[in-house]
């Protein structure tokens, strides 16, 4: 899905009652990128967007979303969006995986090496679009998203 399917850029967002606070995306240029959790979004946040309903359909927790559909830009270091394009790619809904795991996943990196070890950690910890790109299923990681939102998430997927 294209992100910017309205052919309008900006802030969207909606409330939500499973996380207890609204869930926010940036969309430009056709993709998203940023997903936030605040307590309380922009004032002048839209809150109709296809990707909110993707994401409210997730939140519902009936039906797995893999939000493959979904293009994300992930401006960030080279390394480090490789890190997060394998996280996306290779870990399904559902599964999860230590740091260590999501290092030797990842083409270059070895999950012996404290090096790579913390970039995972540190690309994890950037990553401009949690959920979409989901970083909650980094079981030993650092998440985008505050701890209350991680677990909600994790709990969906019944990690």
């Amino acid at each position: 899905m294209d992100a910017d399917d309205d052919g309008v850029a900006g802030i969207y967002a909606r409330h939500s009652p499973f996380l207890e606070r609204d869930v926010q995306v940036g969309v430009a240029s056709g993709r998203v990128i940023s997903v936030s959790f605040p307590r309380d979004a922009d004032a002048d946040a839209g809150a109709d967007h296809p990707v909110l309903d993707s994401i409210d359909e997730y939140l519902d927790g009936v039906t797995p979303v893999a939000f493959d559909d979904v293009e994300a830009a992930l401006t960030l270091p080279t390394d480090q969006r490789t890190v997060l394009e394998t996280l996306r790619e290779q870990v399904p809904y559902g599964e999860d995986v230590s740091v260590a795991q999501l290092a030797r996943l990842t083409p270059g990196l070895d999950g012996e090496d404290d090096d790579d070890l913390i970039l995972v950690r540190t690309a994890l910890d950037a990553n401009p679009v949690p959920l979409l790109v989901p970083d909650h299923r980094v079981r030993d990681g650092p998440s985008a998203a505050e701890p209350h939102v991680e677990q909600k998430l994790r709990s969906i997927e019944g990690l």
